[in-house]
């Protein structure tokens, strides 16, 4: 189906836009949100859709694993926005296992397939991502490290679903006398 193909082209471009703006490295999260429904023109939880969520999933497989990226996929307020990881990602960053299976109409569309598709899935609550994209309205924020940064892609929507995206840098910290680079040079581009 012509919509699904250019429904996967959208997130493929989407994703590679920030993981370059983002300047992820390997082992680094990328969280993903996303209402199938919204995608659909629908509201959200309304109307989720498998064959959408593998036209969204596919290819941010494809550059997870290309860039060596950690991805994950955040489930419905349902599941309180719990994510759907790969185990190694629950042990490379200590987190905590959580047990729910998320399926379309208490989860998500996008975090059932993830189930299926990743090689060896886990529930976390909570994780600090340095980059993210939402799909739909569907609320990442939470997921992602502080300091997030709102960062415009050339992709605007996935169908009929606003796409926000955001990358995360480091806290500036200090008062009044605190320099955040070295005398005579620019700050440095923000890394994470």
């Amino acid at each position: 189906m012509r919509v699904l193909q250019d429904i996967s082209l959208l997130v493929d471009t989407a994703a590679r836009e920030l993981l370059q703006r983002a300047q992820l490295e390997p082992g680094d999260i990328l969280v993903v949100g996303c209402s199938t429904s919204e995608v659909l023109g629908q509201r959200i939880g309304s109307a989720g859709s498998i064959e959408v969520a593998e036209a969204i999933l596919q290819p941010l497989m494809k550059i997870s694993a290309e860039k060596e990226i950690c991805l994950a996929i955040q489930c419905c307020e349902h599941l309180n926005r719990a994510l759907v990881v790969e185990r190694a990602t629950l042990k490379h960053y200590h987190l905590e296992q959580v047990m729910v299976y998320p399926i379309s109409h208490a989860g998500g569309s996008l975090a059932a397939l993830a189930m299926d598709l990743f090689r060896d899935p886990v529930l976390v609550e909570e994780i600090q991502a340095q980059a993210g994209l939402d799909i739909g309205h569907t609320l990442i924020g939470m997921h992602l490290k502080p300091v997030a940064v709102p960062t415009r892609l050339s992709v605007t929507q996935i169908g009929e679903a606003c796409l926000v995206a955001a990358r995360t840098r480091p806290r500036l910290i200090g008062g009044r006398r605190a320099v955040y680079a070295k005398p005579g040079t620019k700050l440095p581009p923000d890394k994470k």
